[in-house]
């Protein structure tokens, strides 16, 4: 598959570029602005000011909170100027978005100390050439509480309870801190303070975002488009890529790693990866879902291609191909001892075929109940046919001769009695 070329906007007609632009995206809002905007930058020769914010709020960064951030690279290569916001102060209020209660607040020293590394990993993708960057307590740190005051009147309680994550608190009368209100101001406001022409967010972000439009067109600025994108799933394939779920693939994983965890992804999920986290070219993945659907390419072959492109994007071509040796020298070979002890399985005991995950582990013997089966999984330590198990309420479909493993010293043959 060949990969997709990334030329200047010069070089594209206006209706390649939105194809572009538009890839992976949930939503464009308002669509027809943003044709505009990028017609009128090429008739004056203007980039356009393109801001994606990030909050330091942790030094723990995975693909989830990479998939803006390869758009903002995507914007760059089209000639525009990213504006990438650390939100040194925004961050220390923390963004209520999909939250069902208040997030810590941090420290300003502890958000700066977060800035230096997420800085220095989103650098790996980002041109600093084309690349500005600002903190957001440039403007807020110099406010007086009249400026507060001015800024807080720009919004309505009513307005603000609009918000799906404030709604379902209020119904529930879970506490919503009155800072927590202040933040979709916060973030407003940072497009006015850049004069941002676009802003990049996940689907979460969209109130925030149409806030900034709000607030620029009171300043007499032409408002933001807003690009969405979708929250990306985990290694379960269930819910959101998250830490605290262990269902993520962190940027600081080693490629054996990286590449081993991609492997363990649910077959459903690989089409948004593709597309959020490749540059496999649109017309390459068309043509790659047609031949799954036909059964022309084995998922297995496609899965295989997606961690390669993944690890390619963090260590290069080589270590991903290495890493695929790695995967195949320990896994697809099977290099487990000569003495595996079975675990026996009753078909009439099965559901359709499939056995709970944490129920195999727990009747093979290596768990000593369904939680300590759950714990294993979640922290990444079992695997099957050498994949990464990341789905603790897996019901997986039995298979003959699968050999299941936990940690790197035990494991358990999987046979079926009659």
């Amino acid at each position: 598959m060949e990969q997709q070329a990334s030329p200047s906007h010069n070089e594209l007609t206006l209706e390649e570029e939105l194809a572009l632009i538009r890839r992976g995206a949930e939503e464009v809002f308002p669509e027809e602005e943003l044709a505009e905007k990028l017609e009128r930058s090429r008739r004056q020769g203007r980039p356009l000011r393109v801001k994606f914010g990030i909050d330091p709020t942790t030094r723990d960064i995975h693909l989830g909170h990479l998939v803006p951030v390869l758009r903002l690279r995507q914007f760059q290569r089209l000639g525009h100027q990213a504006v990438l916001i650390i939100g040194d102060y925004t961050a220390t209020v923390g963004d209520p978005s999909g939250r069902n209660k208040a997030r810590p607040q941090l420290t300003h020293e502890q958000v700066m100390e977060n800035a230096r590394d997420y800085t220095a990993q989103l650098f790996r993708f980002l041109d600093p050439e084309r690349t500005e960057v600002v903190y957001n307590g440039e403007w807020f740190g110099r406010m007086r509480f009249h400026d507060v005051i001015r800024l807080l009147s720009r919004m309505t309680v009513a307005r603000m309870l609009e918000r799906e994550d404030f709604q379902k608190r209020f119904r529930s009368e879970v506490p919503i801190g009155l800072h927590e209100l202040v933040y979709p101001l916060m973030q407003g406001y940072d497009s006015v303070q850049v004069r941002a022409d676009i802003e990049l967010g996940g689907t979460d972000q969209k109130f925030n975002i149409l806030v900034g439009r709000d607030l620029q067109k009171e300043a007499g600025q032409s408002p933001q488009v807003g690009i969405c994108y979708p929250i990306l799933l985990g290694l379960d394939g269930k819910e959101k890529m998250s830490k605290s779920l262990g269902n993520y693939i962190a940027l600081a994983d080693p490629p054996e790693e990286m590449y081993g965890k991609t492997m363990s992804i649910p077959d459903s999920l690989m089409e948004q990866y593709y597309e959020l986290l490749t540059t496999v070219s649109l017309a390459e993945l068309a043509r790659l879902r047609e031949d799954l659907a036909s059964g022309q390419v084995h998922p297995r072959d496609a899965k295989r291609r997606l961690a390669r492109e993944i690890v390619s994007l963090f260590y290069g071509e080589q270590a991903a191909w290495e890493a695929e040796a790695h995967f195949d020298r320990v896994h697809r070979e099977r290099q487990v001892p000569e003495d595996v002890p079975e675990v026996a399985l009753e078909p009439s005991r099965l559901n359709d075929g499939r056995i709970w995950i944490a129920q195999l582990l727990l009747t093979a013997g290596l768990a000593k109940s369904t939680s300590e089966a759950r714990r294993l999984i979640v922290q990444g330590g079992v695997r099957i046919n050498g994949e990464l198990v990341a789905n603790p309420d897996l019901d997986w479909t039995v298979e003959t001769g699968a050999i299941v493993q936990v940690g790197r010293r035990r494991f358990a043959r999987v046979v079926l009695r009659g």
